[in-house]
């Protein structure tokens, strides 16, 4: 052996000996006191000196062999491996940044007031869907060892294929639905699948951030579309980029400003679509989750029921109505695109995991989930209600939109600064501007959610956000 070696040992640690060993020997080769080449005790020398079995040196070195900082030479002994392993001083990490930190504040952090897209923290049915979530593990458990389907759980796509042909009025069979890992899967799902890279993008401006971010990244190019009180201008939007292969819209309640599109505007699309070839992600983020009235109806029911060539895709999420914990999306695509789709899914973006596919598809089929949208529906409308009276006098409100309420501010205001500094008063109102792609075309303004407000403090959260607008303004 060329170097002496000084291993302790410490024999009432939970750590096994031959780990300790391993460690030992890898501090000293990293550290470079045992230097490339240095010869190693035998297996008998060693557990000699260090009062062990043969066999707990052996494991050590055979440990050590599987991370290749030694080599066993056979009658020359076991010997530190010649590659060179350098000391490295160490280094700090790299400050972390949240991803998508424009759009997200925290993440897996408890809802703060005004928040949007989360639903209501004090009234998530946690017993019922504990006993729903436990029973699916349990079932999941016991299933057969095998791949399951990339398409999604069957029982869920039976399901979810149910619930909108009465809710949205879509009829699909269950080989149309394709769960996903949330919206962002599903477009990413829509993007590669149908080979649209490198091709336009009709966006609604303004409109939702991480679409328009999500397009640029699938190396698609986004275009903004302006929308009025009838939702997209598609008359803009054909002389904006008319070949476009794809358009993205929100028709149901257009995000962030809440107008449904109008009958002859979801006419003019479908119509461009079908006669240039383009296709329409229809992004239902609310499904039937409208305050008040009832939904609009879903574009992709007066497309798919007209037959012949289908060109909506139609998105959906559970994350506002049951948790984006979930991760849960899906995608409905017309009948002659299924069996491409699958394959892609197959490949590219399977489905999540089962217990909570499973335990979503039980929380559809036993009529949990439609009782609490209508619970939500009649939280969420008091509450907003309730907003709208204390902002009367405090801020001009432009819209009531979806789940939130739209707040007009003067412009020139920096709405970014205000939704920063709000934070600190455990608020979470979203700027506006952003959602707008041309700086010199947008407005300022605050989305306030309604699903996370308190009535005790709600007085006092908006006169906290009036002055910080008159602060910045």
């Amino acid at each position: 052996m060329d170097t002496d070696l000084s291993i302790v040992l410490d024999r009432a640690a939970a750590m096994p000996l031959a780990a300790q060993i391993q460690g030992a020997l890898r501090q000293a080769i990293l550290g470079g006191r045992l230097a490339a080449g240095a010869r190693l005790p035998s297996w008998r020398d060693l557990a000699a000196q260090l009062g062990v079995a043969r066999g707990t040196v052996r494991v050590a070195y055979e440990r050590l062999m599987d991370e290749q900082l030694v080599v066993g030479m056979g009658a020359a002994g076991t010997r530190v491996a010649r590659w060179p392993v350098p000391d490295l001083p160490p280094v700090s990490p790299p400050a972390e940044t949240l991803p998508m930190a424009a759009l997200f504040h925290d993440f897996e952090g408890t809802p703060l007031a005004f928040q949007m897209g989360v639903p209501a923290q004090d009234a998530f049915p946690y017993t019922q869907w504990s006993r729903v979530l436990a029973r699916a593990a349990r079932t999941a458990a016991q299933a057969p060892v095998g791949y399951p389907d990339p398409r999604g759980h069957p029982e869920l796509r039976h399901a979810i294929a149910a619930y909108l042909a009465i809710a949205r009025g879509i009829q699909c069979v269950p080989g149309q639905v394709l769960v996903t890992n949330g919206y962002a899967g599903a477009l990413n799902l829509a993007v590669r699948a149908l080979g649209l890279e490198g091709r336009a993008a009709w966006m609604e401006e303004p409109g939702f951030p991480l679409t328009r971010t999500a397009l640029s990244l699938a190396g698609m190019r986004p275009v903004p579309v302006p929308v009025d009180g009838e939702g997209l201008d598609v008359a803009a939007g054909v002389v904006a980029a008319r070949d476009a292969a794809l358009a993205v819209v929100t028709p149901g309640q257009q995000a962030p400003l809440g107008m449904a599109l109008s009958l002859a505007r979801r006419i003019a699309l479908l119509d461009w679509a079908r006669h240039t070839g383009a296709w329409v992600l229809e992004d239902d983020y609310l499904s039937e989750l409208q305050l008040a009235g009832r939904a609009a109806p879903a574009l992709a029911a007066v497309d798919h029921a007209a037959g012949g060539d289908a060109r909506v895709l139609h998105a959906g999420t559970f994350s506002k109505t049951i948790s984006p914990a979930l991760r849960l999306g899906f995608l409905v695509v017309p009948a002659s695109l299924a069996g491409h789709f699958g394959d892609v899914a197959a490949c590219l973006s399977p489905a999540p995991a089962a217990p909570v596919q499973r335990a979503v598809a039980a929380f559809l089929t036993e009529g949990h989930y439609l009782r609490h949208l209508r619970r939500m529906k009649r939280l969420y409308a008091a509450r907003r209600a309730a907003l709208l009276r204390t902002l009367d006098g405090l801020l001009p409100v432009r819209a009531t939109a979806g789940l939130s309420v739209v707040v007009s501010l003067p412009p020139g205001t920096r709405d970014t600064a205000i939704a920063n500094q709000a934070l600190a008063f455990g608020m979470a109102p979203v700027p506006l501007s952003p959602w707008y792609v041309d700086e010199g075309n947008h407005q300022a303004g605050l989305l306030l959610g309604v699903t996370n407000l308190n009535d005790r403090h709600l007085a006092a959260d908006c006169g906290r956000l009036a002055e910080l607008v008159a602060r910045f303004g």
